[in-house]
């Protein structure tokens, strides 16, 4: 037993990952996650796919030298293609930006890989809302969201189900609009899209320190036009500074409504 010790993103994830899987890491660099989740008995089985010889190798030897070459199969391929239909009931991806993980859930699904998958425990770096676009849009569920801040940089962590009709689940439900400041304030499906449905609804001190630094961002790119004399520019202006004043008043009521 090597006890790994993953970071606390890490550990997000494999909390997600329901007892007595059968799961696929795909970027899984020295497979830690396969091998934290077998050694602590969350899974039975894991699928450690890389694309790149470097990580690809690394994960080989990490999974020899802790003696369970028997239980995880590192492979190297693209994305979901190192994986049959139904061999996985889960599958876990980590650490890319969420449009590169989108990409790789949409060719694993025309390929059939999504097959007999009951959860996707997902980590975007960025693009977070592109993925839960990809989400919605391909019938699975988000039934849990985490955001957590670790070495200076912010993380989100998804845990999203198929849709079944009639189930407690529903993309309806989850992206119900929210009502702030009783009433002044309504949070509809693109905020919510946007910032997180589950984050909005328990917000943390890393989720105010995210998006207070997109403000910060958005106030620089304001910056940069007003320098301009295009209309366009104008018009980019005025845009970024509504969304500023959205994510203000957001922000401000959901600060009120904390204990």
């Amino acid at each position: 037993m090597n006890n790994i010790k993953l970071s606390n993103r890490l550990q997000l994830v494999l909390e997600k990952i329901p007892a007595g899987s059968r799961f696929a890491d795909i970027g899984s660099d020295h497979a830690l996650l396969p091998i934290a989740a077998i050694e602590s008995g969350k899974a039975v089985f894991a699928v450690a796919g890389e694309v790149n010889p470097g990580p690809f190798d690394a994960a080989s030897k990490a999974v020899a030298a802790a003696g369970l070459r028997n239980v995880i199969s590192v492979r190297r391929g693209d994305g979901l293609e190192v994986i049959e239909p139904g061999e996985v009931d889960c599958i876990t991806i980590a650490g890319m930006g969420g449009s590169l993980i989108a990409s790789i859930l949409e060719r694993g699904q025309v390929l059939g890989k999504l097959e007999g998958v009951s959860v996707l425990a997902l980590q975007p770096n960025v693009g977070e809302d592109i993925l839960r676009r990809w989400l919605v849009k391909n019938g699975w569920v988000l039934i849990a969201e985490n955001i957590l801040e670790e070495d200076g940089k912010i993380y989100e962590v998804f845990a999203a189900v198929p849709e079944v009709k009639g189930s407690e689940w529903s993309n309806e439900s989850v992206y119900q609009d929210l009502i702030l400041d009783n009433g002044n304030i309504k949070c509809g499906h693109e905020m919510l899209i946007q910032m997180g449905p589950w984050l909005l609804r328990s917000p943390n001190s890393a989720f105010f320190s995210k998006w207070r630094g997109e403000i910060s961002k958005l106030e620089s790119i304001i910056a940069s036009l007003s320098r301009s004399e295009l209309d366009s520019a104008e018009e980019k202006r005025i845009a970024i500074q509504s969304r500023i004043q959205e994510i203000t008043e957001v922000l401000q009521c959901l600060s009120k409504d904390k204990p």
